[in-house]
C-alpha cells in the first residue's frame, strides 16, 4: 500500500453522533485504513461545551470553540458537519467548500432544504457532500439507489423512516395503548425529544423522503412538494381495526413514479400484515424500492444512534478518501444523475394522488345508513373492497363502520368525505387513513 498522507478530518459537532464517528475511525483505524488506502485522522473539532465530558477518546483531537476556524483551516481536507439545524449549519458546509473541502454531514434538513444550492457549489468547486447519514441512520440506502442501482428505472419506493413515530405505532399495536401514553415513553426513554413535533407531525420523515426520491427520479430536491400528513390522530381504534381486518399501520414515506408527475408523500398507511415492512417494529427502519430490473428489494436496520449512525458517516469518510485526487468530473453525482440531467419532473398535487383509502365513521344504528353511504362512493366512482358494522359503542346510538377502498384519487375522496359527513345519520368526522398493498 502506498504511503499516503492521512486525510485530515475537521469535526463539527461532538453529540451522539459525533462521539461514535470517532469511536468508529479509532476502533477500526486498520481496517478503515486497508480500504481507504490512507489513514483517516480527526485533527480537531467543536462543540457548543468544549469541556462536557465524551464518551470518546479525544486525545489528540483540539477543541475549538468557534466552528469557522475550523472550516478556514488550511490544514483540514474534509468537515464532518454533525450540529444539525439549518444554521449556522448551511454557512459553515458552504465555508466550507468555498475553501475547497470536502463536506461529510449527517443533516437531512440542510440537504432537504438547501441541498439545490450547497450540491451547486461543490459542483463548482469540484468537492464533494457526502450525505449517507442523513437518511435511515446506517442503513446504506443512498449508495444503494445512487451506485448499486443505477442500471435501473426506479418505479417506486417506500420507508419507514422516522424511528420515533414506529416505535409509538408499535406500541400501540402490541400493547394496546394510547398514542399520549406511548410517546411519553417515549421520550422516557430518549426515542423522542422534549418536543416531538418534527416527528411526530412528519416532518423528518419528509426531509428524508425528499432526498430519496431526488436520487431515485433525478429531480431537484423539493420539500415544499412533499404531501406531509403525521400520526397524532392515529387512534388506539383504528390499529385495532386495521389489524382485525390483516393491516398494520405504519408512517410511510413514498416516492412514486406515474405517467402524470411523481407522488410524494408522509402518511400513516395501512399495510397488509404479510409485507415484510409491515413487520418492521420498534425503533428499526426499511426502505423498501422497485426498480424495473431488479425488481422490488428491502433494506432494513438501525435508523438512529451513535454507532449506526457513525457508520455511514465514516463510510463517506472512506469514499471521500478514495477519490481525493480524482478527476471531479468521473466522481459518483451527488445525487445520482449528473448535475446537467436533473429533470424538473412534476409533481402531483394532493388531489392527483392515487391510493386505497380505510374510512372510520360513527353511524346512527338504523336501516338504511349503509346504503346511503355506498351510494355515495359509488358516485364518486370508488369502489369498496371491504366493510364492517362493529358493535355500537356504549350508552350511545351510532356504530363504527369501517370501509376499505380500492385505489381513487385523493380529490375523488375528499369530495365524498365532504358528502358523507353531511349526512345526518353520520356523527362527526370521517377518520380517513391512506393504504398501500406495494405490491
Amino acid at each position: 500500500m502506498s504511503q499516503l498522507a492521512p486525510v485530515r478530518v475537521g469535526l463539527l459537532g461532538l453529540g451522539t453522533v459525533g462521539g461514535g464517528t470517532i469511536n468508529v475511525l479509532r476502533r477500526n483505524a486498520a481496517e478503515i485504513t486497508r480500504r481507504a488506502g490512507r489513514a483517516i485522522a480527526i485533527r480537531c473539532a467543536t462543540a457548543r461545551s468544549i469541556d462536557k465530558p465524551r464518551r470518546a477518546d479525544l486525545g489528540g483531537i483540539k477543541l475549538l470553540k468557534d466552528p469557522f476556524a475550523i472550516v478556514n483551516s488550511p490544514d483540514i481536507d474534509v468537515v464532518v458537519e454533525l450540529i444539525g439545524g439549518i444554521e449556522p449549519a448551511r454557512a459553515l458546509v458552504l465555508q466550507a467548500i468555498a475553501n475547497g473541502k470536502h463536506v461529510v454531514t449527517a443533516n437531512k434538513a440542510l440537504i432537504a432544504l438547501h441541498g439545490n444550492e450547497i450540491f451547486a457549489a461543490a459542483h463548482a468547486a469540484g468537492v464533494i457532500v457526502a450525505f449517507e447519514a442523513a437518511v435511515a441512520g446506517g442503513i446504506p440506502i443512498i449508495k444503494t439507489m445512487r451506485e448499486a442501482l443505477a442500471g435501473n428505472t426506479i418505479e417506486w419506493l417506500a420507508g419507514i423512516i422516522n424511528g420515533t413515530c414506529n416505535y409509538i405505532l408499535t406500541a400501540m399495536s402490541t400493547a394496546g395503548r394510547e398514542f399520549g401514553d406511548v410517546l411519553k415513553e417515549a421520550q422516557a426513554l430518549g426515542y423522542a425529544e422534549a418536543d416531538p413535533s418534527f416527528d411526530i407531525e412528519g416532518i423528518d420523515a419528509a426531509h428524508k423522503l425528499t432526498i430519496l426520491a431526488s436520487i431515485a427520479f433525478g429531480i431537484p430536491l423539493q420539500f415544499p412538494r412533499v404531501l406531509v400528513e403525521g400520526i397524532t390522530q392515529v387512534s388506539r381504534e383504528d390499529v385495532r381495526y386495521a389489524a382485525q381486518l390483516g393491516y398494520h399501520i405504519k408512517l410511510l414515506g413514498i416516492a412514486r413514479r406515474t405517467p402524470d408527475g411523481i407522488e410524494l408523500r408522509v402518511h400513516p398507511t395501512l399495510i397488509p400484515e404479510q409485507r415484510l415492512i409491515a413487520n418492521v417494529n420498534g425503533v428499526m427502519n426499511a426502505v423498501l424500492v422497485r426498480g424495473d430490473a431488479a425488481g422490488p428489494m428491502l433494506l432494513y436496520g438501525a435508523g438512529a444512534g451513535s454507532e449506526p449512525t457513525a457508520s455511514a458517516v465514516v463510510a463517506d469518510l472512506v469514499d471521500v478518501a478514495r477519490v481525493l485526487t480524482s478527476d471531479p468530473e468521473n466522481r459518483v453525482p451527488h445525487l445520482a444523475f449528473q448535475p446537467d440531467a436533473l429533470t424538473d419532473v412534476p409533481i402531483l398535487e394532493p388531489g392527483a394522488i392515487e391510493t386505497g383509502y380505510y374510512l372510520r365513521m360513527h353511524a346512527l344504528d338504523k336501516p338504511g345508513v349503509l346504503a346511503e353511504v355506498t351510494r355515495i362512493l359509488a358516485e364518486q366512482q370508488i369502489s369498496i373492497e371491504a366493510i364492517s358494522q362493529r358493535e355500537p359503542l356504549a350508552d350511545e346510538d351510532v356504530v363504527p363502520v369501517i370501509i376499505i377502498t380500492q385505489r381513487i384519487r385523493e380529490a375523488a375522496m375528499n369530495a365524498a368525505i365532504a358528502r358523507i359527513e353531511a349526512l345526518p345519520s353520520v356523527s362527526g368526522p370521517v377518520t380517513r387513513l391512506r393504504l398501500e398493498h406495494l405490491e
